[in-house]
């Protein structure tokens, strides 16, 4: 059967009640769906195949764990269908989708797009401005797939429920359960305890989701 949170028409903007759940909850109901770019070259239409969950100030992998409130995670704080963005290792750009209520921090880490059409694709390699011979080279990774969308932190806030601004998401096709796979998330060995919790969800069998992880399950409701 098709995923029961995937109510939506095909091509319709989310509307803020898809926003007003936790991290948690969002992060596998964002597979699926159309992430778009507008760009003065056109728009850039991509599905989101992989997700990871950082919510509420209990998650010890959150930027804003413990009710961490400085300049970069305020927007954390607010009212979801906005998009966080911030930069690692002094390079790359980290596309986040803020959910949740205000004052309860809550954001999923955008990983990986797959371009919807060929034309979508040539875009994306152009921006990306190198070679990726394979798909998961081009947007399989947060930074890979900030670089071919073009999305940097002058984007920082930016709503997402706006069709025509510079940044929204759209409905996707249904899918169905047993395509979303759920395992821990990469690379937060200090969160301790919640380090191994699954919160990283993707699409499975999808040549742009990276690094496959042998403790991955289908994925169960919580």
């Amino acid at each position: 059967m098709s995923l029961p949170f995937t109510p939506y028409p095909e091509g319709m903007i989310l509307p803020p009640a898809f926003y007003d759940t936790t991290a948690l909850e969002a992060a596998p109901r964002l597979i699926g769906h159309t992430l778009v770019r507008r760009t003065e070259d056109g728009d850039i239409r991509s599905r989101i195949v992989e997700t990871e969950s950082y919510g509420g100030i209990e998650d010890k992998g959150s930027h804003a764990y413990g009710g961490r409130r400085t300049a970069r995670t305020e927007i954390m704080f607010g009212r979801g269908g906005t998009a966080y963005i911030y930069l690692i290792y002094g390079m790359y750009h980290c596309l986040n989708v803020v959910t949740g209520a205000v004052d309860d921090p809550q954001a999923v880490l955008i990983r990986a797009v797959e371009p919807l059409t060929a034309e979508d694709e040539a875009l994306m390699r152009k921006y990306r401005g190198a070679a990726a011979r394979k798909p998961v080279v081009l947007s399989g990774g947060p930074g890979k797939l900030c670089r071919g969308l073009r999305i940097d932190k002058s984007l920082n806030g930016q709503s997402l429920l706006q069709q025509g601004g510079p940044l929204w998401i759209e409905a996707g096709r249904p899918l169905r359960k047993e395509t979303i796979m759920q395992s821990p998330r990469i690379n937060i060995a200090y969160a301790q305890e919640y380090a191994a919790k699954p919160w990283r969800f993707f699409l499975r069998d999808n040549p742009y989701v990276p690094l496959l992880d042998k403790n991955m399950n289908v994925f169960q409701e919580f």
